[in-house]
């Protein structure tokens, strides 16, 4: 039996999809060591690395996290992806709240301006975003930190002209990864980040286990196996679905029989929206919590310190907006209206509903598929706080080994190895798995 993996590099169009994926993300890479002009490397780095021994501040960590370590090295890429997320979440509620711009949507070109519209709006929070940063700085200098070898207002103009633009080239390197190369380019990116942290994360821990006074190696090999069960609960319950039965009439048009399908049916997975609930609450939790760190006023200090990441305030809105997203989502993609219209116009019908009720019998099966799914994935993504406050072990490497990352690390690798494994039986080649496909788990 041939090797799958050596299918890959077989067939020319997988190939130079997966080769220009990997150039894109290496590009990625090496921006985030890239630094805004002005800043003195030498001094930032001996700045964070004495917060790091003194108890790092959790907000950077958390900033960090999504920006695969760029934020901390002040690089073009600090930012990371996050403002072009939040600024997808601003218009998908806009389509909803002002019936106007969706129409203008669903009109031939409309996806192109919508498009453009969101990407007007993502400079406008990157420049938002990217003023907050340069407030940062400001701090760290004002400690007696020399971190720049520019004035203060030279430093505001090159950071928030260069890391808006470090930004928006982001977005077209996953624009580009998702047209011309494998999987969506977007996660792609946030996976990219995460993954990269994994060496230090792991280099944190054995530091921990052996430097630090609460440092267990019992507790080291509980995390691990936490991590392990974690990761086999992700897939389960990325794989798991629904299978709602649909028959189809049969029709004669012209020569041909058309319907008649049998086992046909509608697979309504535990979480349809995937990973895209725990990166939009991210990104939603993500800016006001950037706005919030930079500036000294003792009211929004307080604010910022009450919605400090691993805090119980920001795990329940964390966890409200999981729930939110993942109704919001799935309602978005998944349309009980749209998808019992289509069933009607294709002659189909759900045995033991009448035809008029299909949209309500839809309705009714993902409520009450989406909300166990929803609580079951904010349950896994507040696990990193909760590894944190029982074993106290380093925020960071709590980030990296449970939770947020490994549902976006195996929800994106269980897309893009779907996609790949497409590629593979469209050419005859067996898939990724023994049995030549990626299963669901039926419910």
């Amino acid at each position: 039996m041939a090797n799958p993996l050596v299918g890959m590099f077989r067939i020319k169009e997988l190939r130079e999809r997966i080769i220009f994926t990997f150039s894109m993300l290496v590009v990625f890479r090496i921006g985030t060591f890239i630094p805004i002009p002005g800043v003195n490397v030498r001094e930032l780095n001996a700045y964070f690395s004495q917060q790091l021994g003194g108890g790092r501040n959790p907000i950077i960590d958390h900033l960090d996290f999504f920006a695969g370590g760029a934020f901390s090295n002040f690089s073009v890429f600090m930012l990371g992806i996050m403002p072009y997320i939040s600024m997808s979440i601003i218009m998908q509620l806009l389509l909803i709240v002002f019936p106007k711009l969706k129409k203008i949507s669903q009109e031939e070109g409309g996806k192109k301006r919508i498009q453009k519209y969101q990407r007007i709006g993502t400079v406008f929070i990157c420049l938002i975003q990217s003023y907050a940063v340069t407030v940062f700085a400001q701090g760290i200098v004002a400690r007696g930190a020399p971190i720049l070898y520019v004035g203060i207002l030279q430093f505001t103009l090159i950071s928030m002209m260069t890391v808006t633009t470090g930004t928006m080239f982001l977005m077209w390197i996953g624009e580009q990864i998702t047209k011309r190369g494998i999987g969506n380019g977007i996660s792609l990116l946030i996976f990219a980040g995460i993954v990269a942290r994994l060496p230090d994360a792991i280099w944190q821990l054995g530091r921990w286990v052996n430097e630090s006074p609460d440092g267990n190696a019992v507790f080291a090999v509980i995390v691990f196996v936490i991590f392990v069960a974690v990761v086999g609960l992700v897939v389960f319950e990325q794989q798991g679905q629904r299978k709602i039965p649909v028959n189809y009439a049969k029709r004669v048009v012209g020569r041909r029989m058309y319907g008649g399908a049998p086992n046909a049916f509608i697979p309504f997975k535990i979480n349809p929206s995937g990973v895209i609930p725990v990166i939009f609450a991210s990104a939603i939790l993500t800016f006001p919590i950037t706005i919030l760190s930079m500036f000294e006023a003792p009211w929004l200090h307080a604010i910022s310190r009450a919605l400090v990441p691993h805090g119980v305030l920001y795990n329940v809105f964390y966890v409200l907006l999981i729930v939110f997203f993942a109704y919001f989502y799935t309602q978005v993609t998944l349309n009980p209206i749209e998808i019992s219209k289509q069933i009607r116009e294709n002659g189909g019908s759900i045995p033991g509903i009448r035809s008029e009720r299909i949209e309500e019998y839809l309705t009714k099966i993902l409520n009450r598929i989406v909300l166990p799914g929803a609580l079951y994935l904010a349950g896994i993504a507040v696990l990193p706080s909760l590894i944190h406050s029982f074993f106290n072990i380093p925020l960071s490497v709590a980030y990296l080994m449970g939770g947020t990352s490994l549902l976006i690390m195996v929800g994106v690798d269980l897309d893009t190895m779907s996609q790949i494994e497409g590629f593979l039986k469209m050419h005859h080649h067996e898939g990724l798995t023994k049995k030549g496909r990626l299963r669901g788990r039926n419910l």
